[in-house]
């Protein structure tokens, strides 16, 4: 009798055991659809160009959510970045900065010192590992970005005010030094709004499983939304898994939005690749980020190289190439076009770009295939556009990026719960902001 007890309270505690690995995240997540979804303002900010035919990666336009931190509130603004965990501010002024946040003038700023567990643990996903200033004894935090850009400072609790809610105990970087190679972002930027699945980005630290965008392509309007988007105005959404990975691997961004990329076709002709060049190696390089951080879109050599090839071979008619090699915007994109300076690119006439997902397909078509250079070509002569995808190869990273030009008027679904994106078609976004009341 005790011996058949004791073998049904082995099983029993063996399923017990079973459901807690099987729902985890269920567990961990129900809290947050009961959460009132928070809608904001989501700004399209457009950075100078500069005249230089060759330009070092930079983004000259950025996507930007303003909010208030600190006891009295402070107004801030900051990029939003789907690639990026930690959220930080500057807190130091500079001649180059034209908002920072200053902590001395808030009640609620409590520094993070070095024995805290937070700084120990919860640190765990960012890519330079947290340290100690051994001057202050706080946790020293230190980030950098494809761009150049370096920045470093220590980690603080702050209370965040975003519309009517108040988020007491936030944890940020309060960011006092680092190298930018990009001046005019820093003088109109307070800082970054991390939205990747780390343990400290914006988005699991406010508790919401879910988060939307929808940027407009015509104006500087667009929505934000933290937790539920069921809109009955809101069309079909296509779903495609997350790809998750737990073995740590020297290029492969575990915490990042991954997708799998499956092929791409242009016009109806799907490029001749094998599937294995859109898979991540055994060193994890090769994996597909959706980030909203990074302008336009980048692709691996191989790849990107086939798409080049039969994209001029279905514009040759409409387009003519800028035959300089050493004409390479922002230096990563070399496909170039000459306009004539009182006319546009024949848009209509160009072949759809479409991003074969699994379960989904991302359609690039007209406007969104060409970007204008301004300065390159001046009053008289011909107009430059380039292509809006990049190699990777020439940015120097061992990935796939989806960039936010080519997001636009979709409308991006990140289901951390369900461990999916999703893509929303033909979404005008500035009448989604209409419609939320939202739009300036």
């Amino acid at each position: 009798m005790a011996s058949s007890l004791s073998s049904s309270l082995s099983i029993f505690l063996l399923l017990i055991s079973v459901l807690l690995l099987i729902f985890p995240l269920t567990l961990c997540n129900t809290s947050s659809s009961n959460q009132t979804p928070l809608v904001f303002s989501l700004k399209t900010q457009k950075l100078p160009q500069s005249s230089s035919d060759k330009l070092s990666f930079r983004h000259n336009v950025t996507l930007t959510v303003s909010l208030s931190v600190g006891s009295p509130p402070q107004n801030i603004s900051m990029v939003l970045d789907t690639g990026s965990e930690l959220s930080w501010l500057h807190c130091k002024k500079s001649p180059d900065l034209g908002s920072v946040f200053n902590p001395v003038s808030s009640s609620s700023y409590r520094p993070i010192p070095c024995k805290s567990q937070i700084c120990k643990t919860r640190t765990r996903d960012l890519p330079i590992p947290a340290s100690c200033d051994p001057k202050t004894h706080l946790c020293h935090v230190a980030v950098s970005y494809a761009d150049a850009t370096s920045i470093e400072g220590n980690l603080a609790h702050e209370t965040f005010v975003i519309g009517s809610s108040t988020r007491p105990g936030t944890i940020f970087g309060c960011m006092d030094s680092g190298l930018s190679s990009d001046s005019e972002e820093d003088a109109k930027t307070t800082g970054l709004m991390g939205m990747n699945r780390g343990a400290l980005s914006f988005v699991n630290q406010l508790g919401f499983s879910k988060f939307s965008y929808c940027i407009s392509g015509s104006d500087s309007s667009g929505i934000l939304l933290l937790g539920d988007s069921s809109f009955s105005w809101l069309g079909p959404i296509q779903y495609t898994p997350l790809v998750l990975e737990t073995t740590p691997l020297p290029y492969f961004d575990r915490v990042a939005y991954t997708v799998q990329l499956e092929g791409i076709r242009v016009g109806s002709k799907l490029l001749s690749l094998p599937k294995s060049v859109f898979v991540p190696d055994h060193t994890g390089a090769g994996q597909t980020m959706v980030d909203s951080g990074t302008q336009f879109t980048f692709l691996m050599g191989p790849v990107y190289t086939a798409l080049k090839t039969e994209f001029i071979a279905q514009t040759k008619s409409v387009l003519k190439v800028v035959d300089d090699p050493n004409f390479v915007f922002q230096g990563t994109m070399d496909l170039c076009y000459r306009v004539g300076s009182l006319t546009r690119p024949n848009f209509t006439g160009l072949p759809v770009v479409s991003l074969m997902f699994s379960g989904a397909e991302m359609s690039v078509s007209g406007e969104k295939l060409l970007y204008r250079v301004n300065g390159a070509g001046s009053e008289g002569k011909d107009q430059v556009y380039c292509f809006t995808f990049g190699n990777s190869d020439l940015l120097g990273i061992e990935a796939f990026v989806i960039g936010h030009h080519h997001q636009q008027n979709v409308w991006m679904e990140f289901d951390l719960a369900k461990s999916r994106v999703g893509f929303g078609a033909d979404v005008i976004c500035d009448q989604a902001s209409q419609r939320l009341g939202l739009r300036d």
